[in-house]
């Protein structure tokens, strides 16, 4: 029998299989009258303060934003936050399904639950994964974000993220924002080089080393999600004998205590690493605008103590050393040296005693500068864009070099040790990510996460497995995502709640002998493989666009 996949508006739908049966639950209770005021004084809350925050800062660095960079701030800062809003109801739906069609929560109180853990996920992640989708993009428009190609470059991934994430949720297809911005990322990267070709020799485009290691993990991680679900279900029905568990609800009654205090546990796993890994992806967003239409106020890290000077003097002149060991004759021309390393990162070709002895010389300037100062709060706006680029530039580079196969072949272990302490110094210095960014991002994502949700739900509740989801099948689905996406957190990956979580209810389908609807199996597999390209051709078209209007 065939299922709409919504009941509120009449989008294309996907079908359920033939004998497909499903208990329906209920996903339109009405919220309370009051939670239209909470949610829209929430709303102007968040950008009033993002708003507040950024006059604040900027004042007290003494910088002065032109009216045109003020209001292009405002809308890319609108766009970015509304890439976390939308990405909220469209993989955190993920999330809840288990704990509705398993009777564990009601629907209102499910999204309201998984909003607050996506809220507190995104304040208390690490920043790692923001500045990894950063470092895809091409190294000129990343040292060059203030210019009108990296205007361009913003609001054509921001767009085309966001348009292709509507589209998916709009028919109801568990998209996954995670490919969607990353396919943004690379088209604007591919396009940049084909337009620079011409007078560039094609070098300015995508970092694929880099974006090798980011895709590995988008491809990777549904399929241990699958095979996990399964064997983790497999192995709890030969060691757990516990009937009800793998039985489907029955009506609306709830599950058993302990069984009830499973699923909402593992639905609060997936909320909260949901938001640590992917509310960091709008963080280094937000933060390649702002670098670009306020540098003064955060192209550098000032809430570096004075006090933290010294120690990363010292670090610098250990962490070069093992570079300036192996340079050779060492040219003290900055200039030289800042072209050298940009030619190193764009053709990912840093083995050399050329590019050796720029980092010496590179990073010998860097310090003398911060020394002067006394701190890199004291840095004045003139000195701030050249400062960042330059420890940008040996930060990548000297990264590229260590990360290479034969690094511990080439550096002794204290070596390697030394240069990871300046690297992470430089680190501090420059990829940093101040409070009120990821509080306006996990008010963002937290909202979400409470509107729109109805029609992912469905589709992971009703159109995965043949038969209705059991209380097993949803628990070991969400604790193989959430371990999966806090394993990825870690490493500082960014990966796809959506397609982790939802080949882990396939896996566990299977396991549980359930069958499969390989009508929506086919559909979702489609968006897997579609996404990256279509996201890739939206944004680099738009980029194109975008550069004729402001060239």
């Amino acid at each position: 029998m065939a299922t709409d996949l919504t009941a509120d508006s009449g989008t294309v739908p996907l079908a359920a299989e033939p004998g497909a049966t499903h208990g329906g639950r209920r996903l339109d209770q009405p919220n309370h009258p009051i939670a239209k005021f909470v949610f829209v004084a929430l709303i102007v809350g968040a950008l009033g303060y993002a708003g507040y925050s950024i006059l604040a800062d900027t004042s007290h660095v003494g910088e002065q934003m032109a009216t045109h960079v003020f209001a292009f701030l405002i809308v890319a800062l609108v766009i970015a936050l509304g890439f976390e809003f939308v990405n909220g109801f469209h993989d955190t739906a993920n999330a809840v399904a288990t704990v509705i069609y398993t009777n564990s929560m009601p629907a209102p109180l499910a999204v309201m639950w998984s909003g607050t853990f996506n809220f507190l996920g995104v304040l208390l992640s690490s920043g790692a994964v923001a500045y990894t989708i950063v470092t895809l993009l091409p190294v000129d428009l990343i040292l060059h974000v203030g210019s009108s190609a990296g205007y361009a470059m913003i609001f054509a991934l921001l767009l085309a993220a966001v348009l292709w994430n509507l589209a998916t949720w709009y028919v109801g297809l568990p998209n996954s924002s995670s490919h969607t911005l990353i396919g943004s990322v690379l088209g604007v990267g591919l396009a940049n080089q084909l337009i620079s070709s011409g007078s560039k020799g094609g070098t300015a485009g995508v970092d694929w080393s880099q974006a090798y290691g980011v895709l590995s993990g988008l491809f990777w991680s549904p399929l241990i999600g699958f095979v996990c679900a399964f064997a983790l279900l497999y192995a709890m029905k030969a060691v757990i004998r516990t009937p009800g568990l793998y039985r489907e609800p029955v009506g609306d009654t709830p599950p058993p205590g302990p069984i009830r205090a499973l699923l909402i546990f593992t639905c609060t796993l997936v909320s909260f690493f949901h938001g640590s890994n992917d509310g960091q992806k709008g963080m280094g967003l937000i933060m390649l605008i702002l670098i670009g239409c306020a540098p003064t106020a955060y192209a550098l890290n000032r809430t570096m103590p004075a006090s933290a000077t010294a120690a990363f003097i010292e670090t610098a002149k250990t962490g070069v050393a093992p570079f300036a060991m192996r340079a050779g004759t060492i040219d003290p021309n900055t200039d030289h040296a800042r072209t050298t390393l940009v030619a190193a990162l764009q053709q990912r070709k840093a083995d050399d005693a050329r590019v050796y002895g720029a980092i010496t010389t590179l990073s010998a300037d860097i310090s003398q500068r911060i020394q002067a100062y006394g701190a890199i709060s004291n840095i004045p706006a003139a000195a701030t864009g050249n400062l960042r680029n330059d420890m940008y530039l040996v930060l990548d580079t000297s990264k590229l070099i260590t990360k290479a196969k034969d690094a511990s072949t080439r550096f002794r272990p204290a070596e390697l040790k030394a240069i990871d302490g300046y690297q992470k110094n430089l680190e501090q210095g420059t990829r940093y990510i101040p409070i009120w960014v990821k509080l306006a991002v996990a008010i963002a994502l937290g909202l979400g996460t409470m509107v729109g949700w109805r029609r992912i739900v469905k589709t992971v509740g009703e159109r995965i497995g043949k038969t209705h989801l059991t209380y097993g099948m949803g628990a070991t689905a969400e604790l193989v995502a959430g371990l999966t996406i806090a394993f990825a957190d870690k490493m500082a990956v960014p990966v796809s709640t959506t397609h982790i979580l939802t080949s882990g209810v396939a896996g566990a389908s299977l396991a549980n002998r359930a069958g499969l609807q390989f009508r929506t199996i086919r559909n979702m597999v489609l968006a897997w493989v579609l996404t990256l390209p279509a996201a890739m051709i939206l944004s680099g078209g738009l980029y194109w666009i975008l550069l004729q209007f402001v060239s």
